[in-house]
């Protein structure tokens, strides 16, 4: 369909894009809307590096993953939408811009979340990001057509999982606030199954899987950027220089071989339906947050390397292996799985599974180096396969 102008207000009507638009790619808005979150990214690491560092393992790790929910599920729920509904008038780039305030608001909040367990400045802007998604899903409404019902579905259910955000700062931090927050975050990742079970609005297949990749790319490299910070500032530690250009090697190595793999499979193929996008957009949570957290654990192992940190080597290993394994593991089964033959399906888990007991071996971070080179290797002798033939 063709959006159509109304000449006062000069304002697009926000119609159903068409799934099979030739040469879709994201506009300089989505681009300008992802850096933002590069902010909010940067800060949850570092303070988990930090909260690592010191041995809080339990509340660093509870306390990075619902900072980091929010910042995974406001930027998808944007791309989502923009997939379908994007009309880039000055309506839709201010409302944007609101969102891109609440991610700044959130992230102004981090630390105050994680050494207070105080989470008002991250649900202050979590909310006004949500409440301007409502604002878009109910002016999509109006031109929706078949699909009026699901927008309306989508901005009520917005609309009243905000009021449980609203009551989850008056629960005390503990136990029952990391118990009530596992219960509303799956009350808000139920709601595009509410809005969509029965019609499904329309989404672009390589759009939205670019979408994804681009914002992989913002948390490689703030990862790359912030092991080079921590990096440099080690240099006047130690008495040598080549422990860090060890690592500094190892790192780009690492986070190299991750991009290689993210990239590997053609993602537009693993989003054919309602349930597998599903599966898609819900494990990357799991694949962001992991890739996030990588530069919080070679921070950590540089604080091990000037004594900065008590815990041991094999502890500060498992903080680098961990999230790489989990990043492996969560890209394989979104979307290498379907897409590659049996000895890649039989490289990448026992790889990931290697890698993350690699702290038990001499040199740990030196053989996840190994494997991730050697998983690339493989990948590069065994192309993608369309099962779909």
């Amino acid at each position: 369909m063709t959006a159509t102008t109304t000449p006062r207000f000069h304002l697009s009507r926000m119609l159903p894009r068409d799934p099979a638009q030739p040469h879709r790619s994201a506009s300089m808005l989505e681009l300008f809307f992802d850096l933002v979150f590069v902010v909010a990214v940067s800060i949850a690491s570092a303070q988990l590096h930090h909260a690592l560092s010191h041995g809080d393992f339990v509340h660093g790790i509870t306390s990075y993953a619902m900072v980091f929910f929010a910042v995974w599920w406001a930027w998808m729920n944007f791309a989502w939408f923009a997939t379908s509904f994007d009309t880039d008038d000055w309506l839709y780039r201010v409302t944007t811009f609101v969102q891109m305030g609440g991610v700044l608001v959130l992230a102004a909040g981090i630390p105050s979340a994680f050494e207070h367990g105080d989470f008002t400045i991250p649900v202050i802007g979590y909310l006004v990001m949500r409440v301007a998604m409502i604002a878009q899903w109910l002016r999509a409404s109006r031109g929706a057509g078949e699909l009026k019902s699901a927008t309306r579905r989508y901005a009520f259910g917005i609309a009243a999982v905000q009021v449980l955000w609203v009551l989850f700062l008056l629960i005390p931090s503990g136990p029952l606030q990391l118990v009530a927050f596992v219960v509303f975050a799956l009350v808000e990742m139920s709601v595009p199954v509410f809005a969509e079970y029965r019609r499904q609005t329309p989404w672009h297949p390589h759009h939205i899987t670019e979408r994804y990749g681009l914002f992989t790319l913002i948390v490689l490299g703030e990862s790359l950027l912030a092991s080079a910070n921590a990096i440099i500032d080690a240099r006047n530690e130690l008495d040598s220089f080549v422990p860090l250009i060890s690592i500094s090697v190892l790192t780009l190595v690492v986070t190299a071989s991750l991009w290689w793999i993210y990239f590997w499979p053609p993602h537009h193929r693993a989003i054919t339906s309602f349930g597998r996008s599903l599966r898609y957009g819900y494990t990357h949570y799991l694949v962001f947050a992991a890739a996030a957290a990588f530069s919080a654990g070679i921070e950590v192992e540089l604080d091990v390397l000037i004594h900065e940190s008590h815990l041991s080597s094999v502890a500060a290993s498992f903080t680098v292996t961990i999230p790489i394994a989990i990043f492996l593991l969560g890209v394989w089964w979104i979307a290498i799985r379907d897409n590659a033959d049996r000895v890649v399906n039989t490289v990448m888990p026992i790889g990931a599974l290697v890698v993350l007991l690699d702290p038990v071996l001499p040199i740990p971070v030196a053989v996840t180096a190994g494997v991730l080179v050697v998983i690339v290797v493989v990948l590069v002798l065994h192309p993608p396969v369309d099962r779909r033939r």
